[in-house]
């Protein structure tokens, strides 16, 4: 009776447990799902057109703002993207200008759908209808940069298979709100316009989507998680699913796989709710799983509410905040941009949907005077934020800037001098392992900014090319261990892999001191010989930041610590090495980076930017990226090395 009992409780325990791994497919078997979906023919998320008392409730300056934008583009003249655009990513590398053209012409046709919504007389059906033609007729509706790479594609689709990437995805979400808005006046013209749109979106889109495995649906071969493109590509499939398969037969099946691809995405997921592909990447992961939820609800009559009440789900939307050093900038490892750009309105949603008043308050802080500019992704989000600006403008402002912020299961820590301000320092740091998306090779890395600027840096990435996300990922030396400030260890840097990792993670925090602590010795290979590498991390409030490594080493040839900073760096009087940081509207000030003189030798290098993949960098950072090297004079097989930073 007691093993009976045991194995009730154990099964009990496993379906509870494959009850909240499968947050989403697991609550609504098909046949249950098709009763909460509203049917395509009665579906309304927003008003329809023609219903002129619904889209007065919408916004008239941000209705304004996009007919005056799309006035320009009355006599826009569509462009074809030449084959040798598409080739250009096998040639030389470069992305930019087949995408240029792309997303260009997607965002032209979303800005003149606004407008005609607005004005109702016809005047931009015209060049709408060119804009669906013209990209009906592109032979790939995605990037040449997401191509495979193989000689049997070398640079040009296969129009014969068909498969989706994310801005295959977007562009039936914007072809869908185009038949859902203006079908009447479509068909007044020509029947063939709106049976194109579902043609070729079946063709590209809903069929392969069904039909064909596609990777960034599950989990790698070696087993990482699927990463942003998972529920953004969903996002857009279920926009283009909801809207335009009047068949709601295939229309339930599709959100039902749409369901199980997305718990593959949730399901790994860490239960703190980190993004290990940084803030940056934050609003087309959490965010675009957030779009998810909130378009099932408003297929279902809120069927997906229980999402929110979810706590994993409710992280997810927090680390935004959470990740923040300041007003502008942001920790930025891994392919992150230190400086991203906020989508305040969908964040402010999110956080009114999970009932948290400081992402509310973070969403409402970065609002901004709207010029008419939809961007180029995430279109759906302009609806909801047509019909929530009278609440969202007077909604309160803030940043909640949390003193401590502690994610065990990204193995990421952060804090400040003070809560609420960005006064003084801020420390973060990382643990993990290097095979993250879009991984760099960072495992121990930290970061140091001051008043909210940079001090010690993470230098994140530059322009996307091909080489990228090749295998010579690793050739570009921003994604490399010895630029970020890390040890290179008896000539040895950390290679990429899942099996190097962080170990022995351990964080403490009190008033007056934070304190992280990370083994960063299996981030290295076999033939570096570290026994253990354990690097303690401490911000003492009001003082100064503390680094200390405990080391042990199998042989100790040569050991070299590595500092990043965008600003000039010269060594002082012996123990001291001076950043001058000079922020832009910021304060100039010295910093000192102080050490054991007897034990380190500094010297500066500025870092040559030249390659192509090196023009983001110059965006991001301008021309001003330093690398300090600090040579230990006689390495031992054990030893401690220390920095301090502090102001001068």
């Amino acid at each position: 009776m007691k093993s009976f009992l045991l194995l009730v409780a154990a099964l009990f325990s496993l379906s509870s447990y494959a009850q909240n791994q499968d947050l989403l497919s697991g609550k609504f078997p098909p046949g249950e799902l098709k009763k909460v979906l509203i049917p395509q023919a009665q579906w309304a998320p927003f008003p329809k057109r023609d219903d002129r008392a619904g889209w007065a409730k919408a916004d008239q300056n941000l209705m304004k703002a996009y007919l005056k934008k799309a006035e320009s583009y009355l006599n826009y003249q569509w462009p074809y993207i030449p084959a040798t655009k598409s080739l250009l990513i096998e040639r030389t590398g470069d992305r930019d200008q087949f995408q240029a053209v792309s997303f260009e012409k997607r965002e032209v046709l979303g800005t003149l759908l606004l407008a005609e919504i607005y004005e109702n007389k016809g005047r931009f059906v015209d060049p709408i209808i060119d804009g669906v033609w013209s990209i009906c007729e592109e032979s790939f509706w995605g990037v040449p940069a997401h191509l495979p790479k193989s000689k049997e594609y070398a640079g040009l689709m296969d129009v014969s298979k068909p498969f989706v990437d994310l801005f295959a995805a977007e562009t039936a979400t914007y072809l869908a709100w185009v038949d859902y808005y203006l079908g009447d006046k479509l068909d007044a013209v020509s029947p063939q316009i709106r049976k194109r749109i579902y043609n070729e979106t079946n063709d590209r889109i809903f069929e392969p989507l069904m039909t064909k495995p596609h990777g960034w649906m599950t989990k790698t071969a070696n087993g990482r998680a699927p990463n942003n493109w998972n529920p953004w590509i969903c996002s857009n499939w279920l926009n283009a699913t909801l809207l335009l398969e009047k068949d709601d037969e295939k229309r339930t099946a599709s959100v039902a796989k749409l369901l199980d691809v997305l718990d593959e995405f949730l399901n790994p997921y860490p239960q703190d709710g980190g993004c290990d592909e940084g803030p940056s990447y934050w609003g087309a992961a959490a965010a675009s799983l957030y779009d998810n939820i909130a378009m099932l609800n408003l297929a279902s009559n809120n069927a997906f509410q229980y999402v929110y009440a979810d706590e994993k789900f409710r992280n997810m939307g927090r680390f935004i905040y959470r990740a923040q050093i300041s007003e502008k900038y942001f920790l930025n490892f891994a392919d992150a941009d230190p400086q991203p750009g906020m989508a305040a309105t969908m964040i402010y949603r999110y956080g009114k949907a999970i009932n948290d008043p400081d992402m509310m308050k973070f969403g409402a802080f970065y609002r901004q005077p709207e010029d008419g500019t939809i961007g180029k992704f995430h279109y759906f989000r302009h609806f909801y934020s047509l019909f929530m600006q009278d609440e969202y403008q007077k909604a309160p402002q803030g940043l909640p800037l949390p003193k401590n912020v502690w994610l065990p299961d990204l193995q990421v820590f952060a804090a400040r001098d003070q809560e609420g301000t960005t006064k003084g320092f801020y420390v973060a740091a990382k643990g993990g392992h290097n095979d993250e998306s879009h991984n760099h090779n960072d495992i121990g890395n930290y970061v140091i900014y001051y008043d909210g600027q940079p001090l010690l840096i993470d230098v994140g990435r530059g322009t996307y090319t091909a080489k990228t996300f090749s295998n010579k990922r690793y050739d570009i030396w921003y994604n490399c261990s010895d630029y970020h400030n890390l040890p290179t260890i008896n000539g040895q840097n950390q290679p990429p892999g899942m099996s190097f990792k962080a170990s022995n993670v351990t964080y403490k925090a009190d008033n007056a001191t934070t304190q992280f602590a990370v083994d960063i010795s299996r981030a290295y290979p076999k033939e570096a010989g570290v026994n253990s590498w354990q690097r303690t991390i401490r911000l003492n409030r009001g003082k100064n930041v503390q680094i200390d490594d405990v080391i042990s080493l199998q042989t100790a040839n040569s050991l070299t610590q590595h500092l990043m900073t965008a600003y000039p760096a010269e060594v002082g009087k012996p123990g001291e090495l001076i950043i001058h940081y000079n922020p832009k509207g910021g304060q100039p000030k010295n910093f000192v980076v102080k050490y054991n003189p007897k034990q380190m030798q500094p010297s500066v290098e500025k870092v040559k930017l030249d390659a192509p993949e090196d023009r983001g960098i110059i965006t991001k950072w301008g021309d001003t990226i330093y690398r300090i090297n600090f040579t230990v004079l006689t390495p031992k097989t054990s030893d401690k090395l220390n920095f301090v930073v502090a102001s001068e």
